[in-house]
């Protein structure tokens, strides 16, 4: 009833590793879930510093029905002059509650977790929005980071496996990194590119940066498809000019995301075209005569339902760190 366990981030990595078609299901259970009522998603809060307008900490908060049944909330830093000192953008700790009492029964490293499902959402999309498969098409990948890399390898579990792997980011090093991680880690043909402007007619392309406002502009060809898993590297027009997919239309349609500008522009919300639950059940038909579009915001409930899993393992291994004595008073009187 009282136990607390702590589940530290070698313990998460090494479960996350071992399971990733399993993540793929859980992260497709927990979207349809939403999408039928049985989680609560707040919006996430954003704490923001005036010194330093390129750094947040983000708490999503979410309870998640269904076969989970538990509350929690997940507190994640992004500071993108890290990378500076060769640290990693993003850090995060996860906290699970028990649903029947509210009491927190579980803190876990979240880092991996909250990059995990991130890359799962983006391969289901890929695998979701592009049905007939990547043999003869490039995948191009724009930013070389932590998230890119959790992307590819899951992407690589989806069995989106393309001829070519296009790689362009403004820091060099970090974009032969990845081409180094694809090349070593999936067999995978693949390049680094300097030039932004030669990879993006590639059928796929993968944005995964720090950006903070559009930058581009071009338009796009029909069947391209555009994993925005950034959500702001893409002006109104490019938007506007597509079919659009997201995780959830209220989450993403806030913070000058950029399907939040094209709200701004178009002062209509006409341009999106349903969710990724949808995609998944089949509600939709997307124009085949224009270029697809996945932007996902982020849903705390994906961490709940991977974070589940994880502490379940972890569990089962004997890698939970149990914590005697966590609660001062276990009874009212």
């Amino acid at each position: 009833m009282f136990d607390f366990e702590v589940v530290p981030g070698e313990a998460v990595l090494s479960i996350l590793h071992d399971n990733r078609s399993e993540v793929l299901d859980i992260v497709a259970r927990a979207y349809l879930a939403h999408h039928a009522g049985q989680t609560v998603n707040p919006d996430s809060y954003f704490l923001r510093f005036p010194d330093k307008p390129e750094s947040r900490i983000i708490a999503l908060p979410a309870f998640l029905g269904d076969d989970v049944q538990m509350a929690g909330i997940k507190w994640v830093s992004s500071f993108p002059k890290n990378i500076e000192s060769s640290l990693p953008r993003a850090s995060a700790v996860l906290i699970l509650n028990d649903y029947q009492t509210g009491y927190p029964i579980a803190c876990l490293e979240a880092a991996a977790i909250s990059a995990t499902r991130t890359a799962a959402s983006a391969a289901l999309a890929a695998v979701s929005l592009r049905p007939d498969g990547y043999a003869g098409t490039r995948l191009a990948i724009v930013g070389a980071g932590v998230i890119a890399r959790n992307i590819t390898d899951y992407l690589h579990a989806g069995g989106c496996t393309p001829d070519r792997f296009l790689v362009h980011d403004l820091d060099e090093t970090s974009g032969r990194a990845l081409v180094d991680h694809l090349r070593s880690t999936h067999d995978a043909s693949a390049e680094f590119v300097s030039d932004l402007g030669a990879i993006l007619d590639a059928e796929t392309i993968v944005f995964a940066t720090t950006a903070l406002e559009p930058y581009v502009r071009a338009p796009f060809k029909p069947g391209q498809l555009l994993l925005n898993i950034s959500l702001r590297d893409l002006t109104p027009e490019v938007i506007l000019s597509a079919n659009n997919v997201l995780d959830d239309v209220e989450h993403c349609l806030k913070a000058n995301t950029s399907p939040h500008l094209a709200e701004q522009a178009s002062g209509s919300r006409a341009f999106v075209s349903g969710t990724l639950a949808q995609v998944l059940n089949r509600e939709i038909t997307l124009d085949s005569a224009r270029p697809t579009i996945f932007s996902p915001f982020g849903l705390g409930v994906l961490d709940l339902a991977v974070g589940a899993f994880v502490l379940k393992e972890a569990r089962d291994r004997g890698t939970s760190n149990k914590i005697s004595g966590f609660f001062g008073e276990t009874r009212r009187w």
